[in-house]
């Protein structure tokens, strides 16, 4: 008989042990709901994490800060199953080249719609922790700037004895005597405007009215012989108070690389010379404001984050994803090449140019004819990936084109017309044609509205 009862007990106690276990769950998984009801920051399909995964997320949250930057949960799917499994503690500066490559193709399959959602859910991330991102106004009054010739009317071929004899007349002519004629020639005439952060500029104007010249004046790469006049200044501090190489960069219209780098090895070199810049600062109050508020965010997001913040890292996974957005996945691990060295085309090579200045944390970009060699369509998909990074994150882009689509022309937010150094229109896109037409310039039917600007 007191076996029995023994034997009750124990029952008894088994299922006390059991509710407690179910309530306690329950109450885990409420706790968790909260979490991610307070959080924003999602993915598309409204990840729900398990309770394994919470406690995952726990033993993060009570890492050091240093261990906390570099760690965070890795979803080891491929994107199809929505139940949370096979999710692990990483540390994301380990992350193999496969894993890096698998990540991206999860978080961007549709390039245009998923790299937007992506920068949609970093910037709720970073709203809903109320961390401010920094903008970057770049105003430019009465800039005018020249350039010193020597006219060389009726000089002779630069051959090797005619310049050895021009030298030898140079150095025998009397001192004082004024040895060559100069000429100043005029490139930009008392221009004035402001780029404004969080818009896309379109910077238009025939060959030789000064498109290149005003783009390396805002970068502050302008050749040091040029006279320049005038003043440019970011946020209120002239190029002369700070180093503009590191908040801007300048995207030529040449192609420079070199060519026995492959197209992934030419993109990590740039990323590691350009730095993370302030993503790790702003990682850092991200953290330690999402820890104060109890927020858990989405995995992919802080997984993605926290990789691009690392500094040091000889590869990264931006690079895996500028070369996502911009096409250039296909030709990864292929040789640039050069005209003695077969490499990859000349449009994939304008791409590279493109995603050497891109792949930084550069918050100014000014790019110079970045459609050379490219089609309507792969034109149109690297300014709408433009179009996103200014919007969402309050980038300054000016782009120069010179026979933008119509599609293309209809994604920019304000136009800057330029005709023989001097800027003849710079306001909305929307408001150009009514602006020329009260000039008694009227765009005929059928006609698209870049070539008549041009013209």
């Amino acid at each position: 008989m007191a076996q029995l009862v023994g034997a009750d007990e124990i029952e008894s106690f088994r299922i006390e042990l059991s509710e407690i276990g179910r309530s306690l769950r329950s109450s885990f998984r409420r706790h968790a709901t909260s979490f991610r009801n307070n959080s924003v920051v999602s993915s598309a399909k409204d990840v729900d994490l398990d309770d394994e995964s919470v406690l995952q997320w726990a033993a993060i949250d009570r890492l050091p800060t240093f261990e906390r930057l570099r760690t965070s949960l890795f979803d080891e799917n491929d994107g199809n199953e929505a139940d949370g499994r096979g999710r692990r503690v990483v540390d994301v500066t380990k992350l193999g080249a496969p894993e890096r490559h698998m990540f991206i193709e999860k978080l961007i399959k549709h390039i245009e719609h998923d790299n937007l959602r992506l920068l949609q859910k970093i910037r709720k991330r970073i709203d809903t922790a109320g961390v401010k991102l920094s903008a970057i106004e770049v105003r430019y009054t009465n800039l005018s700037i020249e350039a010193e010739c020597e006219v060389v009317y009726g000089k002779p071929l630069p051959t090797l004895w005619n310049s050895l004899k021009s030298m030898l007349l140079e150095l025998a002519r009397l001192p004082g005597l004024q040895s060559k004629q100069e000429a100043k020639i005029g490139i930009m005439n008392g221009v004035s405007g402001i780029i404004k952060p969080g818009r896309m500029t379109l910077l238009l104007g025939p060959p030789g009215c000064g498109k290149t010249t005003l783009l390396k004046a805002l970068s502050g790469n302008l050749n040091k012989s040029l006279k320049v006049t005038g003043d440019i200044s970011y946020n209120g501090y002239k190029l002369e108070e700070f180093v503009a190489q590191k908040t801007s960069a300048y995207i030529s219209q040449y192609d420079l690389h070199i060519p026995e780098m492959t197209v992934r090895e030419t993109l990590d070199f740039s990323s590691r010379c350009q730095g993370i810049g302030s993503r790790g600062d702003i990682l850092t109050v991200l953290t330690r404001k999402e820890k104060e508020a109890k927020i858990v965010p989405d995995p992919d997001i802080d997984t993605y984050m926290k990789a691009i913040a690392v500094e040091g890292q000889k590869t990264s996974l931006q690079t895996d994803y500028i070369l996502k957005i911009l096409g250039l996945d296909i030709c990864a691990d292929t040789f640039v090449g050069d005209a003695m060295r077969r490499g990859i085309s000349g449009g994939q090579k304008k791409r590279v140019t493109a995603g050497e200045m891109i792949v930084g944390p550069t918050k100014a970009l000014f790019m110079d004819e970045i459609s050379n060699g490219l089609d309507s369509s792969t034109t149109y998909q690297v300014v709408a990936c433009l179009q996103q990074l200014a919007h969402i994150t309050d980038a300054t882009v000016l782009v120069s084109l010179l026979q933008p689509a119509p599609e293309t022309f209809d994604l920019f937010d304000d136009i800057i017309l330029m005709s023989e150094g001097k800027i003849v229109y710079h306001g909305p896109q929307c408001d150009i044609l009514e602006f020329f037409e009260d000039c008694g310039f009227r765009c005929p039917e059928r006609k698209a509205v870049a070539d008549f600007l041009q013209e």
